[in-house]
């Protein structure tokens, strides 16, 4: 092996994650097109998961159902099962961890391994590879496939780009070779590279990820800063990230967004949305014993070919995560920058956190009294549901709290 660190990391991912465990669950949907979809009457009718018959139709993840639909007639929509979802991934990672105890969960259906201690025990990487994707064929119905490279970005850009397109679902990315390999792809297959930066890319002449491997580091880095230094990095196969078990400990921020049911018109619908979001992210903040000193508000409109809407953040006099106090600061937000457009999703993040065991005292505002309350009204939803306790407000129309109640991760349990 030709590796300079020595690593040797694995990313594997499960081919049509939620659509492969509805087909394995289900033998008479055998050689059928078959998409998870959400509620067709609501804005989540959109696909979350197609099989592999379903996308030789033209049908991709993230169109509406209806559009799905009319490519391809016979289509069979099942709805989610996300609490199905989550069982079968943490059996997934079960079947990983018995080759490696360094897996690194990177979404419900990709998973990072640190495989370079298993090589005495189980054979060559390859070997392992076979092995993994056998297990989980075997125990689950699901079909992976596996990128291998010397750190997390090599085996992201070999699952993506190769093991995912070609046989045996396999690949193997090596430093010394990218110039047959990846640098050959357009632009946009580069990890880091959306639509908006590829066309930056183009306006530059640069089409191909290796003509943006030729240039200078400088020059993206005068024009993109850090980001410029690290697609350069990503073009030349350079990470030294670990694979490591508390990754998604050590949180940034805590936020949630939402797509709602129909387009919202008046400040009055909006802010009971805001109002709700807030609780939410205040409850998983104390839920981590965390206080945020920064709030941010985002907010997209109904048309994504002439987008509107807003994104701004605001710093808190101290941190929180008072719901209300954190509703103060997003309505200031929103009266100031939301220009009366149609409103499709919203989210709240809070961020720069910090822990939640240190308090300015405050002479004006009894904030032990405020924090016993909210540790109760936690207490209640974690006993007897989300939506055991509710405000006024989520009664309305325009509430969403007890939608939400009866999903997972914004589907139906």
């Amino acid at each position: 092996m030709s590796h300079e660190n020595g690593r040797i990391i694995f990313l594997a991912d499960m081919q049509s994650f939620y659509a492969s465990i509805e087909k394995a669950a289900h033998p008479e949907l055998e050689g059928k097109p078959v998409v998870v979809a959400g509620d067709p009457e609501r804005r989540s009718g959109v696909v979350l998961a197609a099989c592999p018959i379903a996308k030789s139709y033209g049908v991709t993840t993230a169109e509406a159902l209806w559009q799905a639909e009319q490519k391809c007639r016979h289509l069979v929509v099942v709805r989610p099962r996300m609490e199905t979802y989550m069982r079968i991934a943490v059996q997934i990672t079960r079947i990983l961890e018995s080759f490696t105890d360094l897996v690194e969960p990177y979404s419900i259906d990709e998973q990072f391994l640190d495989v370079t201690g298993s090589v005495r025990l189980f054979g060559d990487p390859w070997k392992i590879a076979e092995e993994i994707r056998r297990r989980i064929r075997l125990e689950t119905g699901i079909t992976s496939r596996i990128g291998i490279g010397e750190n997390k970005v090599l085996a992201k850009m070999a699952c993506d780009n190769f093991a995912k397109k070609q046989e045996p679902g396999i690949f193997w990315l090596k430093r010394e070779e990218l110039a047959d390999t990846l640098w050959k792809l357009p632009i946009e297959k580069l990890f880091g590279v959306g639509s908006r930066m590829k066309r930056h890319f183009h306006r530059m002449g640069v089409y191909q990820i290796g003509q943006l491997a030729q240039l200078s580091p400088a020059v993206l880095t005068k024009r993109w800063g850090v980001n410029g230094e690290v697609l350069w990095r990503t073009a030349h196969g350079l990470d030294d990230s670990p694979v490591s078990l508390r990754t998604h400990e050590t949180q940034k921020g805590i936020g949630h967004h939402m797509t709602l049911p129909r387009d919202y018109h008046t400040e009055a619908d909006i802010k009971v949305v805001l109002l709700e979001l807030c609780e939410e992210v205040c409850r998983r903040a104390r839920s981590k014993e965390m206080m945020g000193h920064v709030v941010s508000v985002g907010c997209r409109g109904a048309d994504f070919d002439i987008p509107t809407g807003f994104g701004r953040q605001l710093k808190l006099p101290e941190p929180t995560h008072d719901a209300m106090t954190l509703y103060e600061a997003v309505c200031r937000l929103f009266d100031r920058h939301w220009e009366g457009t149609p409103v499709r999703s919203v989210g709240v993040n809070l961020e720069q956190l910090v822990p939640d065991n240190m308090v300015q005292l405050n002479l004006f505002t009894d904030t032990h009294k405020q924090r016993s309350l909210a540790r109760a009204v936690d207490d209640i939803r974690s006993r007897y549901g989300p939506d055991a306790i509710l405000r006024a407000v989520s009664t309305l129309r325009a509430g969403q709290a007890r939608e939400r109640a009866r999903k997972i991760g914004g589907h139906y349990k």
